[in-house]
């Protein structure tokens, strides 16, 4: 049995992840590396961004690249993910930036597709590479009908669940649960002094990435096309009831005791220090998250990645996420190089060893479901039947919108603010 995440066709809503254990900064300039009578220096840079020191992905894929290419030399730079956004775009547009780089999808933050793009600063990859691209995700690495990158993994917005834990406290949470399901349970599991989710929610893009895992599902699946009508003027937040939908939910969460106390103040550590006191199941977050808790554990816990549900009557979708990828500098020497490096990065046998080191989902089509990470077993029916949506946030003209979005649904929580006022905050964000 496979699912098709169809190959005709961003971490910018990543939270920072609780377990992050170090970060690295590391120097990232390319080197000359000519050669004598005129070829291509078979010497290039990648440069990568990651929270945390051991996760080694990239560097599997530049291992295996010079295995299988004898007299390539790929130099490979870690910076800590807090700065590389302004590191590269620093590196780049002084002239002096990596070969191939990790790149953020889309055009809302620095270091993206989009703003490195206009700058003239990507290589066009060519129109075809565009076949790796998951349904949905062209525009993200697409500018003025140039492939500016391709996406190394795809992830989705979850619920990084602990599915044991909760059957062990009385509660169910399925894909196929309806958000009454998950109101209607949390009041018991409060009265033990535990909660069905955490949330950090002075870090603004923890209940943003919350809120977004529920529009998926009220705003997108009925319109995958609503940022493109927002973008026409066609619509706005304020006149779309699925965004409503979205935000009422928050609020019901919260007064149903479905969150820790606390959690509009809460930080990351209160996930953390919750999780492993085992006073609540699940957080909100990309579901990468799902692989990197497994190993700090060493296999004392078990994790799944679930959508969040629904609410009854409404279709639960997956909020799907290809927006981390490759790209390479327009002004490489070796140009030839760094195209067939990309391609190989999605190739089908590197896609998987790149999913599995990361946590992710492989980039391709027909992925047998065997092929999936255990974590993502309880979704491969949705993911089969294209039950998923791309996520929102990485079409927007701007990273305001999501700001607006996140510290509005705090507003929510401290009943500082209305659905009126962050959709208001929302839309004048846009127009920014």
């Amino acid at each position: 049995m496979t699912f098709s995440i169809a190959r005709h066709r961003r971490r910018a809503a990543a939270v920072a992840l609780p377990l992050a254990t170090g970060l690295l900064l590391a120097a990232c300039g390319g080197e000359d590396g000519s050669t004598a009578n005129g070829e291509e220096p078979q010497t290039i840079t990648l440069s990568y961004a990651s929270a945390n020191t051991g996760e080694k992905a990239y560097e599997t894929l530049a291992q295996d690249y010079m295995k299988a290419h004898p007299g390539v030399t790929i130099k490979t730079n870690r910076i800590a993910l807090n700065a590389y956004n302004q590191t590269l775009t620093t590196q780049m547009q002084a002239g002096n930036g990596p070969d191939v780089m990790y790149i953020n999808a889309g055009t809302g933050q620095a270091g993206s597709v989009g703003q490195l793009g206009k700058a003239g600063l990507l290589m066009d990859l060519g129109s075809s590479l565009k076949s790796v691209l998951p349904e949905g995700t062209e525009e993200l690495y697409s500018l003025d009908g140039k492939l500016l990158g391709v996406p190394s993994a795809v992830t989705i917005s979850a619920i990084v669940y602990n599915d044991d834990l909760a059957k062990q406290n009385g509660v169910t949470v399925t894909p196929s649960s309806t958000l009454q399901d998950v109101l209607s349970q949390c009041g018991k599991v409060k009265a033990a002094g535990k909660s069905i989710f955490g949330l950090a929610g002075s870090v603004p893009q923890n209940p943003g990435i919350m809120a977004m895992e529920i529009a998926s599902s009220t705003v997108y699946g009925p319109n995958p096309n609503w940022n493109q009508d927002r973008g026409a003027g066609k619509t706005t937040f304020a006149q779309t009831q699925g965004w409503r939908d979205a935000l009422q939910a928050v609020i019901d969460l919260n007064k149903s005791g479905c969150f820790q106390d606390g959690a509009a103040g809460a930080g990351f550590d209160a996930l953390t220090n919750g999780a492993s006191q085992g006073k609540l199941f699940g957080f909100f977050a990309p579901s990468g998250a799902t692989k990197d808790i497994m190993d700090a554990a060493q296999g004392h816990v078990k994790l799944i990645a679930l959508p969040f549900p629904a609410p009854q009557g409404t279709q639960t979708y997956a909020a799907l996420t290809a927006n981390i990828g490759l790209a390479g500098n327009a002004k490489t020497k070796s140009p030839k190089l760094v195209q067939d490096f990309i391609k190989f990065s999605v190739s089908p046998d590197e896609a998987k060893k790149f999913a599995d080191a990361q946590g992710s989902i492989p980039v391709g089509s027909d992925i047998a479901t065997s092929d999936l990470l255990p974590q993502y077993q309880p979704i491969a029916d949705m993911l089969k039947n294209k039950q998923y949506r791309p996520f929102g946030i990485d079409t927007w003209p701007n990273g305001q919108v999501y700001d607006a979005l996140g510290s509005g649904a705090t507003g929510l929580l401290t009943g500082q603010k209305t659905i009126d006022d962050v959709l208001k905050a929302m839309d004048a964000a846009w127009s920014s």
